[in-house]
């Protein structure tokens, strides 16, 4: 089965305008969410979605791979599913971007089980 994760991230958000790219700890969020994702999987499986420059020169200044998305987007669901038109996977794992703490283990769960399939 090959999978491949997807972090949608969108900077216009209307909440929090640039919150991808919002520091933590001098760590923007797009890059920690990254990070717990390669704790769980190969960083060659995890891509980052946006269709913002900002956000895409962040993640490739940071060696993170990184699919530019349309603007007309309106959901992280919507980007993976432009993702899945790109890159060939059986499953498609969307990860949310504004979440730097979520417990890789968690990832390494889901993954387990879908391959029971």
């Amino acid at each position: 089965m090959k999978f491949i994760v997807i972090i949608p991230a969108r900077y216009q958000s209307s909440r929090l305008p640039g919150k991808p790219l919002i520091k933590l700890k001098g760590v923007s969020m797009i890059v920690r969410t990254y990070r717990q994702c390669i704790k769980a999987v190969d960083k060659k499986l995890v891509y980052v979605a946006t269709d913002d420059s900002r956000i895409k020169d962040e993640c490739l200044s940071n060696e993170i791979k990184v699919i530019m998305t349309s603007k007309k987007c309106l959901t992280g669901t919507d980007r993976v599913f432009e993702v899945s038109k790109k890159i060939k996977a059986d499953t498609y794992i969307n990860v949310q971007g504004d979440e730097p703490l979520f417990d890789p283990n968690d990832l390494k769960k889901l993954i387990k089980e879908i391959k029971k399939y």
